[in-house]
């Protein structure tokens, strides 16, 4: 197929897909049929926080998905509890529900179940922790790419970038 590099590209691709796929099998097992994977994931990552749409987007990455979309549906399951802002009426602040927060911890269950497993499938903490800092490496590495692709273009974009990577960190 080609370089390490491209086949990395197209590991995270795959890995990611089956993740999903792991945890639409443990909703289904688990009888919950009101969510969706990628919903299951934007709830997760919520956690107890109250955040923006555009923040919760900025923490986790929904391949595919529309963020805004999938809190309408949470929120009309009764996962999530929407406020609009006193300060600005187009903001909308959410946060789990009781019935959200029982999830989540069905789902850190599920996590913490997997990340016990790992040893015995092989993979130490240590190669996790090595992976880890690889693909952060790559995300550096992605973000410094597209940063002078960025400027080459337009140089006034490097502000926009930089509060970009700021706030992404």
């Amino acid at each position: 197929m080609g370089s390490a590099y491209f086949e990395s590209i197209l590991l995270i691709e795959k890995l990611h897909r089956q993740f999903l796929e792991v945890v639409k099998v443990a909703l289904d097992v688990g009888g919950v049929t009101d969510i969706n994977n990628v919903q299951a994931l934007i709830l997760y990552n919520l956690g107890e926080d109250d955040l923006t749409v555009g923040e919760l987007t900025y923490r986790g990455y929904y391949l595919g998905s529309n963020v805004s979309y999938n809190v309408k549906k949470m929120a009309e399951n009764g996962y999530l509890n929407q406020e609009r802002s006193s300060f600005d009426k187009r903001t909308v602040r959410v946060r789990l529900s009781p019935k959200g927060l029982a999830l989540r911890d069905r789902l850190r269950a599920m996590f913490d179940s997997h990340e016990a497993r790992l040893g015995r499938g092989g993979l130490e903490a240590s190669a996790i922790a090595g992976a880890n800092a690889t693909l952060k490496a790559l995300e550096r590495f992605w973000r410094e790419v597209m940063n002078e692709a960025l400027i080459a273009r337009e140089p006034e974009a490097r502000v926009t970038v930089a509060r970009a990577t700021v706030a992404r960190a």
